[in-house]
């Protein structure tokens, strides 16, 4: 049998190594479009502050451990056109075209960077001083930028998670950045009570936040990059900067699967099912360019790592004969911000409202750990319940680097996993230690003060 799958980050070769774990004799090809197989995204921030010292550390594996496996590799080589009656792949690479025969077909392509629609980003660029911050091409240019023109001043667009972790990145090189977000807070995947403390602690590293603000133009000039937007109030504003680095998210990458006729559904991702198999015969697909199956919203669109590793490894499984289904995900996140961690999983209130559920939300403040035992900090929790039955739909942290916030929401998001109550959490036997926690800990006396505000009795009304 030979497979062929489509992709080399986290979704395409987690599907190569299973399939390749599951069955030695299965032929496997990996068609990489770049010369970069399982590098870690994710990490890129991190190698452009230098916390990352070099560049191929960003590799999960180098490609001679792909190799080794019995894989396949072909990179620098793009995948064109999908021919599904003739179950082929057709190919480019510095030769020129070919076809590759297969039996089985995984897509995993991934997600391109939004661009927002500023006027001037599509004649200004890389040797300009403008970015985008996708791929590692996109890390050595930007890297080629710091290197050849030594910026001071840079502004950001864009005050999601990426955008978080490149103003870290670049303040710890000494620029100072500016950061513009067009919503009322930053990273706006948690509420904006919690987004203000990311916002506190942006300022407090010397980080210059503008919300509720837009981009509209960009401009090189002699002195370096002319940047306009609208504040809030739709009140001009300006700024002169050496570098400019847009990050507003990610859309699916679905030419490939669409072109050949593959249905798509939320985003405008490719639709799958929970086994990853996509409405053309022989193949499936897995990772950014998927629809996502959400255990608490059904088909949803949530472009995530460790999601894509998963769906990767279902695919691979099944291409070859398997019958593994793909859990689901509840959306559990994490984000380091200079001395803070901020995370959530599952539902926000008006996320939950949204989906029907009957829904309230508490803000409480526990510590990490016994207040006697010294540098007790405190966790910012705000927990969603469904008020009708109980059960634990949502939970966001926000902490400081010490306090463990992203391996607590771990706990929240297990929870929620598996359908338990808000009021089971304190079930739960966690651990304790006066310089680590408390008897109970701050993830359930974040979830007893849920209960004592919003638990209902058989007729529903408060307790």
């Amino acid at each position: 049998m030979h497979l062929v799958v489509v992709g080399g980050s986290d979704a395409g070769i987690s599907a190569a190594l299973r399939a390749r774990e599951l069955d030695e004799t299965t032929e496997v090809t990996v068609v990489v479009a770049d010369a970069y197989p399982n590098f870690s995204i994710c990490g890129i921030p991190y190698y452009i502050s230098g916390e990352v010292t070099h560049w191929r550390h960003l590799a999960h594996r180098t490609r001679q451990d792909l190799e080794a496996t019995g894989m396949q590799l072909r990179l620098d080589t793009l995948a064109t056109v999908i021919d599904t009656p003739g179950r082929r792949l057709r190919v480019r690479d510095s030769s020129g075209e070919s076809w590759i025969g297969y039996d089985a077909l995984v897509v995993g392509t991934g997600a391109v960077p939004v661009r927002p629609p500023i006027v001037g980003l599509d004649t200004v660029g890389p040797l300009d001083g403008v970015h985008l911050l996708h791929t590692m091409g996109d890390t050595f240019a930007l890297e080629a930028t710091l290197e050849r023109s030594n910026p001071r001043r840079a502004l950001i667009v864009g005050a999601g998670y990426v955008g978080l972790e490149m103003a870290e990145g670049l303040a710890a090189r000494g620029i100072h950045v500016t950061q513009v977000e067009r919503l009322p807070e930053v990273l706006p995947t948690v509420d904006p009570e919690l987004g203000a403390l990311v916002h506190a602690e942006l300022n407090r590293h010397g980080v210059d936040v503008h919300t509720g603000t837009t981009v509209t133009r960009i401009a090189k000039d002699d002195a370096g990059l002319h940047v306009e937007g609208r504040g809030p109030g739709e009140e001009p504003i300006a700024w002169d900067v050496d570098l400019v680095l847009v990050v507003v998210g990610v859309r699916p990458d679905t030419d490939l699967l669409v072109s050949a006729g593959a249905a798509t559904g939320p985003a405008d991702a490719v639709d799958v099912g929970s086994d990853m198999r996509t409405s053309l015969d022989g193949v499936w697909a897995a990772g950014d360019c998927v629809i996502t199956h959400h255990r608490l919203l059904g088909r949803s669109y949530l472009p995530l790592g460790t999601t894509a590793h998963k769906q990767g490894r279902v695919a691979g499984e099944n291409a070859i004969g398997g019958s593994a289904r793909y859990a689901g995900s509840v959306g559990t996140q994490v984000v380091k911000v200079f001395d803070l961690v901020a995370a959530r999983t599952g539902l926000r209130d008006r996320d939950a409202t949204d989906a029907g559920y009957p829904t309230a939300t508490t803000h409480s403040s526990p510590d990490d750990h016994k207040r006697y035992y010294p540098g007790a900090e405190p966790i910012s929790l705000r927990i969603t319940g469904d008020t009708g039955t109980g059960r634990l739909l949502g939970a966001q942290l926000v902490g400081g680097l010490t306090t463990q916030t992203a391996k607590r929401v771990d706990t929240l998001a297990t929870a929620i996993f598996h359908e338990m109550t808000v009021e089971a959490v304190s079930e739960l036997d966690l651990s304790y230690t006066p310089p680590l926690g408390s008897p109970w800990d701050a993830v359930q006396m974040a979830t007893q003060d849920w209960v004592r505000h919003h638990r209902s009795t058989p007729t529903g009304a408060p307790v």
